[in-house]
């Protein structure tokens, strides 16, 4: 086997098949770099038959071609791999979530402001209609729903108008929120964790107060968790030594740092 092949094989033993990187190189393309440090870049690079071949720094596959860049080894492009890649993609994951929520607000503001507008002529539908139900027997007085309709119609029409502004605002919450996700920016993550503590205690009296279904608990243990991960693994508001300790975890996955501490071993 070729010293190449060998690396290649350690390479992807070390990291558990790499899956997740190659994903990302298939899509992005890969990410080669030739440190001035000779002896560190003849452990990124080979030579076959075809030509040299460099290692991608997010994947560690081996590459045809000349490196995509070159100089002093701390110059090197930060990619994400390993820990820093797997975070990424389940926060990006939050930030679908996020904007899947803020589709579903939107559309229940929309219908609050439709309902503004159709509320004379409901009234006027079960006013005519609910003495009829109600004379037939059926126990409409009993339902839930019609609970739910009879206070609804009774809402003035401003209280209505203020809960469309609430909705609107809390369905751009969440899309600020999933932007922010998405672009794995720190401030997004910051943002997304006090923005969803914020309501974290509504939503406890809520289901305190209204009763557990699914719909309610799944969203409440998501938003926990959510929260959880954040803190935990972005090490964020200092925990587990905050920005500095979380940046440093990130250089340690380099391949690039990853070689050269080999180097030195």
């Amino acid at each position: 086997m070729s010293e190449v092949k060998k690396r290649e094989t350690a390479a992807r033993a070390h990291h558990g098949g790499n899956r997740w990187e190659l994903f990302t190189c298939a899509r992005r393309g890969h990410v080669t770099y030739a440190p001035d440090d000779i002896a560190l870049a003849d452990r990124l690079s080979g030579t076959t038959g075809l030509g040299e071949v460099w290692r991608c720094l997010r994947c560690g596959e081996f590459v045809l071609g000349a490196p995509h860049g070159r100089g002093p080894a701390d110059h090197a492009p930060l990619v994400r791999r390993g820990r820093a890649l797997r975070q990424a993609i389940i926060v990006r994951g939050l930030a679908v979530e996020r904007w899947f929520r803020a589709l579903l607000i939107a559309l229940a503001a929309w219908a609050v402001w439709k309902f503004r507008g159709a509320q004379g002529s409901i009234q006027a539908t079960v006013e005519r209609d609910l003495p009829l139900l109600r004379a037939s027997g059926i126990k409409v007085d009993q339902m839930t729903a019609i609970h739910e309709l009879e206070k609804a119609l009774a809402t003035k029409p401003s209280t209505l108008i203020l809960l469309f502004v609430l909705l609107a605002l809390y369905a751009l919450l969440e899309i600020v929120e999933g932007v922010g996700l998405w672009l794995l920016a720190r401030w997004g993550e910051y943002f997304a964790v006090v923005a969803t503590s914020i309501f974290l205690p509504l939503e406890v009296y809520d289901l305190a107060s209204k009763g557990i279904t699914l719909t309610r608990a799944g969203a409440f243990v998501i938003n926990v968790a959510a929260v959880v991960y954040l803190l935990i693994s972005k090490r964020l508001f200092g925990i587990r030594g905050g920005r500095e300790a979380y940046d440093e975890e990130r250089r340690g996955e380099q391949l690039v740092d990853v070689e050269r501490a080999a180097l030195a071993d």
